[in-house]
């Protein structure tokens, strides 16, 4: 008989859970993702004592190195990337004799078969159970092969348990998705795949279930009723920062908001699960992203915009266009800046707009979701120097995370004049903690095997159904770019799409 999941949300020390023994494989391990966010997030977990004795961490690069010559590496580079924590001398020195190397091609067999040697050893030394996480921090076109490479070897089968954890992008269109997901399958069951989405590590992302379904105030005004419309806005500052050969072959519509801010959404809209279990929420949220309507082809530039910067003085420098990027085509077509009004065919949300978002070189970083909810159906405050405006509820995901309700009130004084103010939450300030990174959460849930926050096959074919008749319409258009000015909130057309229904951006 099988045994009932375990229910991550009853868990009051969630994230006081330790890791069981397993050694995790880093394929790709001198890239900057490992550098950045990896090794420091397992240095952080080793910090707060939450990875067991039998721990261990295994690199895989081409690069030739020896196991202290990468210790050393990964030194350096928790030592500069360690983000609100301090680094200590005794825990990295118990922590860095758990790390080791592997150099080798993901695309020779050979490989592999030394990597199933050195499991061995290791299992040996640390006492792993047998047990491996093999992590794919490489271009997405080795993760087949990867994968195919561990299958072979014997590798995807052992004595413990074994999981793949898979880095966006999922695909470049949902036929490519659906190939790798069939690669993926030939060596590694649906329930082994751990497709990673790090803005659904993030604290504020999480806490929507929390705000949501653990109050007995909002949910009942979460619906079509109570909610004229959301926006969804994930905003940087930055240009491409030296990867335009990179993105000019992904865009801001496949690069966030097919996975990141389509994933968000279905947290915001989804319905309340039965149980907080894993498979529970994640069906909610496929639900969820399979009842959005799909634009057919003569919607598609009504309802979702292209842009790419220009140009621009900021700061008082000159910053170059994305056409003037190292490594992009002086003619390209790519979307730097994508808008998109989507809309959910269900009971709760029917005829209510989700606007969803994102760009480079914007005036700001930030990424939130403003629920605007429906005026009061009767303005009797109207005049008298009073500003009415509708209720707003705030939720920031970065950089600094919280939730704000903003809402009217009586000024001071004399006579009924209203003003908006806000009540506001904040993470730091509330709880006087620090918030474990997106990657610290999520790598720990992967190792316990909790896939909660992780997204399934059937969400990321859900979401790529969505954007796929953007991107047909968008690959037959010929756009006159740049039409907005690096440091700007983006093209007029953003502007219109959502005056056309009497709405405005929010300015964050």
């Amino acid at each position: 008989m099988d045994m009932p999941e375990e229910n991550p949300f009853q868990d009051t020390l969630r994230f006081e859970r330790r890791a069981p023994e397993c050694t995790v494989v880093i394929f790709g391990a001198n890239g900057d993702l490992t550098k950045r966010k990896l090794v420091p997030a397992l240095y952080r977990l080793a910090y707060e004592r939450r990875l067991s004795s039998g721990f261990a961490v295994l690199g895989i690069s081409r690069t030739g190195l020896s196991d202290d010559a990468f210790r050393e590496k990964m030194r350096d580079s928790v030592q500069r990337y360690l983000e609100d924590a301090p680094f200590d001398d005794g825990v990295w020195s118990a922590f860095a004799q758990g790390l080791f190397y592997l150099s080798g091609d993901v695309s020779d067999g050979e490989l592999y078969r030394r990597l199933a040697a050195r499991l061995e050893a290791i299992d040996e030394s640390r006492h792993t159970g047998g047990n491996a996480l093999f992590y794919l921090s490489t271009q997405p076109s080795q993760y087949a092969s990867a994968a195919a490479g561990l299958g072979a070897a014997g590798l995807s089968r052992g004595s413990g348990w074994r999981r793949l954890v898979v880095e966006k992008p999922f695909g470049h269109d949902l036929a490519s998705a659906r190939e790798l997901s069939d690669q993926l399958h030939q060596h590694f069951g649906e329930s082994e795949v751990y497709r990673i989405d790090h803005y659904l590590g993030k604290e504020t992302v999480q806490n929507i279930l929390a705000f949501r379904f653990g109050n007995g105030i909002f949910e009942p005004l979460w619906n079509r009723r109570y909610v004229n419309h959301v926006q969804i806005t994930a905003a940087e500052s930055i240009g491409v920062e030296g990867r335009g050969a990179y993105y000019q072959e992904a865009g801001s519509l496949r690069d966030m908001i097919q996975n990141h801010l389509l994933q968000v959404m279905a947290t915001v809209a989804m319905e309340p699960s039965a149980t907080f279990r894993p498979t529970s929420v994640r069906d909610e949220r496929s639900k969820l992203l399979r009842s959005i309507r799909i634009l057919k082809p003569e919607e598609v530039l009504e309802n979702a915009v292209a842009g790419q910067y220009g140009p621009a003085r900021i700061g008082g420098q000159d910053v170059p266009g994305f056409r003037q990027e190292a490594g992009v085509d002086p003619e390209a077509q790519t979307d730097t800046f994508a808008a998109v009004t989507f809309f959910v065919d269900n009971w709760r949300w029917a005829g209510v707009p989700f606007y969803l978002r994102s760009g480079k070189r914007l005036p700001k970083r930030v990424t939130e979701i403003a629920i605007q909810f429906n005026e009061a159906p009767l303005a009797i405050f109207n005049g008298g120097g009073s500003e009415i405006v509708p209720n707003l509820l705030i939720l920031r995901i970065q950089p600094e995370e919280g939730i704000s309700l903003k809402f009217v009130s009586k000024r001071p004084g004399a006579g009924m004049k209203l003003r908006p103010v806000s009540m506001d939450f904040n993470y730091g300030s509330s709880f006087g903690e620090r918030s474990p990174s997106a990657y610290e959460t999520l790598l720990l849930d992967a190792i316990v095997g909790d896939a909660t926050l992780y997204t399934r096959q059937d969400m990321v074919e859900a979401s790529w159904a969505a954007v796929e008749p953007i991107l047909h319409v968008w690959r037959e258009t010929r756009f006159d770019f740049p039409n907005y000015a690096g440091g700007s909130w983006g093209p007029a057309a953003a502007d219109a799409m959502l005056a056309r229904r009497g709405h405005v951006w929010r300015k964050p």
